[in-house]
């Protein structure tokens, strides 16, 4: 990693800071876009293309050599306004994280979007809203963070602009501001028109020159006055002053309507569209003055919410360096020059080096000891950081991903960050005693680093099982295991991650009862179990009265019903959706013990499972394949044979993009599978989708070779 010798780390007011992530389905050109990003602020003096493994933020050798991003990767760099923008030509700081794409590694895109204030989402023009953009409009949906939409890769073939945003429309269903037009598609594309202002550009495609204003074509003035009249009108329906005069037939200035603008924008009202090429440099300006005159300052957000520890009370935060200090750990990264590095938001107040804050999750105090900027691998060491801020800081020891530091007197506790449970799992097993060691080492790093990631180690076989999002995320781990801590394993095939749950009400007693020497050990429960809805997960409920099973017993027995449940009893996958109530029991003055209710829990669960009808779960895909027509009889034959329930199918362009649900179980190996019936030319994306049950023969199947793999010594997971 090198060190960064410019200077970047200018504070400036609240309002001209702009923490933005780029986010958008799999090869739709986010990286791309980022690089020309990097190249039009001045932040890098050549621009990295992905194609030849040389963009700045890909930066691991695994992102360099397979073309597409792993981890998300942070910067900040500065903009001036380079186009009639509503607000004064200043300089503005843009802190940037720019997020994978791939499925697998959707925690990137979690983390980051907690921590951001608005999103870039980036389209490919000629496939429109794909799965994976739909899966992160939802995360971005679920943080509230305000966007814009880049529709990418005019220049492609197929490319088709209002089809996208039909698309947008559709399956974002959200109202879209078309900011801009452009002019000609596919191998004409050549420029791009500013509606609100009714100016066309020309842009080098070598990025060389400056963009340069040319005449409205005349084919598409007529165009040009239709979307511009719509778009008044979406912008005036925002805001009733505005909606006044608009039907008063009054002339609404660009500087009223791009202020109406900005604040629909921040209410979730509004998306602004812009279109370009950024393999072809045509567009980028425009977004990055979209993203100044459109997207929220910290300053916009003006405050946080979050809980006090001390009182369970809901607790405010000003966004301002003036206010406590309080921020949020959103990402911890192992870097090889300086450690352990924790990625930090700052909401409020300011952040020394050297300094002490406080972590109230763990309780602990924590020493600063240095903060950086971060610039992809690079890195810039830095004496403070304030409010609106992303920086990395070394030397955090208990500080977990989702943590909050804050000052210790003005104590609160921000809202979390939550992670999928993995779907796919894989048996590892190091070659020797010292690969041993070291894969200890590399697997807990790893799991700190990504907590989608799961480890299990079996007591009775000591077999390690590592769970992952897909077969490429788990593949990226392997690989990152014997590079960085050279540790050489033997590693199994993947493993489906089955649950196990029941359909029907059921009741079991669960007795302990042991004498010994002296004490006895005495616990008695009895259980009511019931289904819930699925996806909802495991709740116990304490249904006891009158102090038939004292309160310091009720844990523990929650404890044990816990514990049975991880085991499961159909096949040895852990339980879900299931509500378990305690509703009576006994003990016994002088024999009964926290141990004994624990094993009381276990032992009524065991009993109450046996006519409680169970069956087994599988995780199920949303699987979207891209194919060309000709082979979409084959491509649908063969998802037939996967159990797969087609969806149904659309054409856009030559393509045709068909959807199924499938069972995980069935997709081992079908990218490959694929390539070989379509000649390489259909691609795939797998998204998880639910858990349903297994067809009864499928798993009984399923319960022999457990059963077998179990007297072979294979692990329980």
């Amino acid at each position: 990693m090198a060190q960064l010798t410019v200077k970047t780390n200018q504070h400036l007011p609240l309002d001209r800071i702009r923490n933005i992530g780029i986010i958008a389905h799999i090869d739709a050109g986010k990286t791309t876009t980022s690089e020309r990003i990097l190249f039009y602020t001045g932040r890098t003096y050549k621009i990295g293309e992905v194609h030849d493994g040389a963009a700045t933020m890909d930066w691991m050798a695994q992102e360099q050599e397979r073309g597409i991003t792993i981890v998300s990767a942070a910067t900040t760099t500065f903009w001036t306004p380079h186009f009639e923008s509503n607000l004064p030509k200043e300089s503005y700081r843009f802190n940037i994280i720019d997020t994978p794409g791939h499925v697998d590694f959707t925690a990137e895109v979690e983390r980051s979007l907690r921590v951001l204030d608005g999103g870039i989402t980036v389209l490919d023009a000629s496939e429109g809203v794909q799965s994976q953009s739909e899966t992160v409009w939802r995360q971005a949906d679920k943080y509230n963070v305000p966007r814009v939409c880049f529709i990418n890769k005019m220049d492609k073939l197929g490319a088709d602009f209002f089809a996208t945003i039909e698309d947008i429309k559709a399956k974002f269903g959200v109202k879209p501001a078309v900011m801009v037009l452009p002019i000609g598609a596919e191998n004409d594309f050549r420029g791009i028109i500013q509606i609100l202002e009714r100016k066309a550009w020309e842009f080098d495609q070598d990025a060389k020159d400056e963009p340069k204003e040319i005449a409205i074509p005349d084919e598409l003035k007529d165009k040009v006055e239709e979307v511009r009249l719509g778009l008044i009108e979406a912008i005036a329906e925002t805001d009733d002053a505005l909606m006044e005069k608009y039907l008063n037939g009054e002339e609404i200035s660009i500087n009223e309507l791009k202020t109406a603008l900005r604040k629909a924008v921040i209410d979730y009202k509004l998306v602004p569209i812009f279109a370009g090429s950024s393999l072809k440099n045509t567009g980028i300006q425009m977004l990055l003055d979209g993203v100044v005159e459109y997207l929220p300052a910290p300053a916009d957000i003006k405050e946080v919410q979050g809980t006090n520890p001390k009182t369970e009370e809901v607790e405010i935060r000003q966004l301002t360096p003036e206010a406590p200090f309080c921020g949020l750990a959103f990402k911890i990264q192992t870097d090889p020059h300086v450690g352990r590095l924790t990625y930090f938001r700052i909401y409020s107040g300011v952040l020394k080096s050297g300094s002490y804050v406080y972590n109230p999750v763990r309780r602990e105090k924590e020493r600063i000891g240095r903060l950086l900027l971060m610039h992809a691998n690079q890195r810039e060491e830095i004496d403070e950081a304030r409010a609106g801020e992303i920086v990395a800081i070394v030397g955090l020891k208990a500080t977990k991903t989702g943590d909050t530091l804050c000052d210790e007197n003005k104590p609160i506790v921000l809202e979390g960050i939550t992670f999928a449970e993995p779907v796919i799992s894989l048996a590892i097993e190091p070659k020797t005693k010292s690969d041993q060691e070291k894969m200890g080492v590399a697997l807990a790093k790893f799991l700190e680093e990504d907590p989608t990631y799961s480890i299990e180690v079996n007591k009775e076989t000591g077999q390690t099982v590592i769970g992952g999002m897909g077969e490429l995320h788990l593949d990226i781990l392997v690989d990152r295991m014997k590079r960085e801590f050279k540790v050489e394993a033997d590693v199994g095939s993947p493993q489906v991650a089955y649950r196990e749950t029941i359909r029907c009400e059921s009741k079991g007693e669960g007795k302990y009862i042991k004498q010994t020497g002296g004490h006895g050990q005495y616990g008695h429960v009895l259980l009511k179990i019931e289904p819930k809805d699925r996806g909802t997960g495991y709740e116990f409920v304490n249904a006891i009265t009158g102090g038939r099973v004292p309160r310091e017993f009720i844990e523990p027995t929650n404890k044990g019903v816990q514990e049975a449940l991880s085991r499961g009893f159909l096949a040895g996958y852990p339980m879900t959706d299931i509500k378990v109530t305690l509703y009576d029991g006994s003990y016994h003055d002088v024999d009964s013990s926290e141990l004994a209710f624990k094993m009381a829990g276990s032992l009524g669960m065991r009993e109450a499972v046996k006519n409680a009808d169970m069956v087994l779960l599988e995780p199920i895909m949303n699987v979207e394949v891209s194919t060309p027509e000709e082979f979409m009889g084959d491509v649908i034959g063969d998802l037939g044979s996967r159990r797969a329930q087609i969806q149904g199918s659309t054409t856009r362009g030559p393509v045709t993009i068909i959807k199924a649900l499938v069972p995980l179980s069935q997709m081992q190996g079908y990218v490959t599978a694929l390539r070989g019936m379509t000649q390489g030319r259909a691609t795939s994306v797998m998204i998880p989708s639910h858990y349903d049950e297994v067809p009864n023969t499928i798993t009984q199947k399923i319960i022999e070779e457990r059963g077998n793999w179990r007297q072979r010594g294979g692990s329980e997971e």
